[in-house]
């Protein structure tokens, strides 16, 4: 599934980005970025314990640009994406590596306006199920309401047995057409 019928595709349905004369996938492009991204790289000594001792949980959504929304640079935050920001088993296990390991303090979950998760269903497992033979796992994780989805994960952080540090727990939906954090009250 693409956002737009005009994109071009090759084989396996790759997206193509290449123009007259260029060829390639978008991940093609993305390791061709990387090259010209390691010629002038240079290690910048940060040891892999984030400076402001934070854990970062937001949604994967691409208009997430969370560096720049809140204000972090390179080694300041560990960060944890997933569709919809959801504190599954992996995000608590990231989360206790995090805190256990590598000495963060504080748990800042942030979700979204206009999230795919308050469209989606349960039935999406039905459906793939279908579609592929074996039901998934996991599950999907839909909400219809953002600010409750935000105490559901805050509470999942703050009850988790793993976890040293759960006193700092804070939740905020980001509004992706201002940019601004909104803060939701636990209660």
């Amino acid at each position: 599934m693409t956002t737009s019928a005009s994109v071009p595709t090759g084989p396996e349905g790759a997206i193509r980005t290449g123009g007259a004369g260029e060829d390639g996938t978008v991940t093609d492009r993305l390791v061709k970025a990387n090259a010209r991204y390691a010629a002038d790289f240079t290690d910048p000594g940060m040891d892999a314990r984030p400076v402001l001792r934070v854990a970062v949980v937001a949604c994967m959504d691409a208009r997430l640009d969370l560096h720049a929304a809140l204000g972090l640079e390179l080694g300041d935050c560990h960060t944890i994406r997933n569709a919809g920001g959801v504190v599954t088993d992996d995000v608590l296990r990231s989360l206790t590596i995090s805190q256990r390991a590598l000495g963060t303090r504080s748990v800042a979950l942030i979700h979204h306006t206009g999230c795919g998760l308050e469209s989606l269903t349960e039935e999406f497992r039905h459906d793939l199920e279908m579609e592929v033979g074996q039901r998934p796992a996991w599950a999907v994780e839909s909400f219809r309401d953002v600010d409750q989805d935000v105490r559901q994960s805050m509470q999942r952080v703050r009850t988790s047995p793993f976890l040293l540090h759960t006193d700092d727990v804070r939740g905020f939906v980001f509004d992706v057409k201002t940019g601004l954090l909104r803060e939701i009250d636990p209660a």
